[in-house]
């Protein structure tokens, strides 16, 4: 494991938003959704390709916080622009699990 000083963690955007919209990505090599996040005022609403249809369907995510990282450059995925990345956790199966706060938070908040 490679270690980083404080100044590079405090370079990482790690934010809290709610997700507002949820749609199959039938384009994707990987099976994924396209998810909008509402990340508050600062930020706004950012859309992201995840890979977390193993263990989560669209209508239970609408609703529920995320934590992503909101300060990486857009990548281009198929069709589809994605401007923030969802954190998770892989299981050893694969599947993906979502890295959520345990309590509700405003949406911009800022992990430190």
């Amino acid at each position: 494991m490679q270690e980083i000083s404080w100044a590079d963690f405090e370079k990482v955007e790690l934010r809290v938003g709610t997700i507002i919209e949820v749609k199959e990505f039938p384009e994707a090599r990987k099976p994924a959704y396209q998810v909008r996040v509402d990340f508050g005022g600062e930020i706004g609403i950012r859309q992201s390709s995840a890979q977390i249809t193993a263990l989560y369907q669209p209508d239970e995510l609408v609703g529920r916080q995320i934590v992503g990282v909101v300060n990486f450059p857009p990548k281009q995925i198929g069709p589809f622009r994605s401007e923030f990345l969802i954190t998770g956790f892989y299981r050893e199966d694969g599947a993906v699990v979502l890295a959520v706060p345990d309590q509700q938070v405003p949406n911009g908040a800022k992990l430190s």
